[in-house]
């Protein structure tokens, strides 16, 4: 029996790369004059996605904020510095709610301090993309499916002084997209994150500050199969460097200001795409067909606001921007959390621009809880 659709690699693409960058295969005029594909498309983009309330309210910035439960994805080394014994936390956000009911992402995550300067963690990413009803060549239903993928991540951070630290995490991938559909199969990989966090307090006046710089590469793994092993795609390897200032305006009273830079490290469309992985690690700084001006244009820019009253009430706000000839994606985005004792909710939503987000106008909420060794 055939089934009306082509290849496991145009499933893939159709469902992931669309929905997760809205309309993610724009078109450019390329001096020549013709149109070319200039966003960049990779496997399992969801592993790009923020995956908590907190960041997502502040334009997904997340590598240098203050160390939570939900840390180890964006930063691993942010675990050192980590004040509770430990934390766990669940997010869940509705997928395209406004089309369908049920996809939806949900990240499950926590970590267990060692000592006073390292903790370990673990996290769960899942994305439920609904059920999916296959049809033959006339039309006539010939079965359902219920695509998934999942990420399955163990982390470790260590301080090495009292303002520096070092992190890594191991993570397990699955993507299973089709039911074997024109011998199709699961894809699997592996892959590593590797993050670096540097926190200063000080004291300007009568105020206390603090600074802090994070840098996290993330999903350095292989290649991943969807049909034969002489077609891989290349896993969303992410550079990410931020800073987080954060003032004290009274005992009482404190804001946080967030800055993140993203680029993926794959091939830029046009450049070799069968290239290794170490390789095209290196390459992507200087492989876009029309230089540094694309180059560029592949840098991801997250900024946030974070208010706090009495580390028990937040206020969050932030904007997001990818360059029109990379995706087109910028919104603002905004959330609020409170702290009651060692339980937390947080809450975040998304305004998108004229390009459909899947994530726009949707409510996503984090519940965590942190507890010390005197709480027990």
């Amino acid at each position: 029996m055939k089934y009306n659709l082509c290849t496991i690699k145009s499933l893939a693409f159709y469902i992931c790369s669309f929905l997760i960058c809205s309309e993610a295969f724009s078109q450019s005029t390329t001096p020549t004059g013709s149109n070319a594909l200039t966003t960049i498309t990779t496997a399992v983009p969801i592993l790009t996605v923020a995956p908590d309330a907190r960041s997502a309210a502040m334009g997904d910035a997340g590598v240098a904020i203050s160390p939570d439960a939900n840390a180890s994805f964006w930063n691993p080394a942010k675990l050192g510095f980590q004040q509770n014994d430990y934390g766990v936390a669940l997010s869940v956000s509705p997928w395209l709610s406004s089309i369908i009911n049920d996809m939806s992402l949900s990240y499950l995550s926590g970590y267990k301090k060692v000592n006073a300067r390292s903790a370990f963690s673990a996290a769960l990413m899942y994305f439920d993309l609904g059920d999916i009803q296959f049809t033959d060549i006339n039309g006539d239903p010939a079965g359902q499916f219920t695509p998934k993928e999942y990420a399955v991540s163990f982390g470790y951070g260590q301080q090495l002084s009292t303002n520096f630290s070092l992190g890594v995490n191991a993570r397990f991938i699955h993507s299973n997209l089709s039911a074997g559909v024109n011998d199709s199969r699961p894809g699997n990989s592996a892959a590593v994150d590797i993050g670096a966090y540097y926190t200063k307090d000080f004291t300007l006046g009568a105020r206390e500050y603090n600074l802090s710089l994070g840098g996290n590469i993330s999903n350095i793994g292989a290649k991943i199969a969807y049909t034969n092993a002489d077609r891989k795609d290349f896993l969303p390897t992410n550079l990410r460097l931020g800073t987080a200032f954060t003032m004290n305006l009274d005992p009482y009273n404190k804001v946080t200001l967030a800055i993140d830079g993203t680029k993926l490290l794959v091939p830029s469309p046009g450049a070799d795409s069968l290239q290794s992985v170490p390789r095209a690690i290196f390459s992507s700084f200087g492989d876009a067909p029309n230089g540094f001006k694309e180059e560029v244009q592949e840098i991801v820019l997250s900024t946030g606001l974070e208010y706090w009253y009495n580390d028990v009430f937040a206020a969050r706000a932030g904007y997001f921007y990818e360059s029109p000839n990379k995706g087109d994606r910028h919104y603002i985005s905004t959330g609020l959390g409170m702290r009651f004792q060692k339980f937390g909710l947080d809450a975040a939503y998304l305004i998108a621009n004229s390009r459909n987000n899947p994530l726009a106008n949707t409510i996503r909420f984090t519940l965590s809880l942190n507890i010390d060794k005197e709480e027990e």
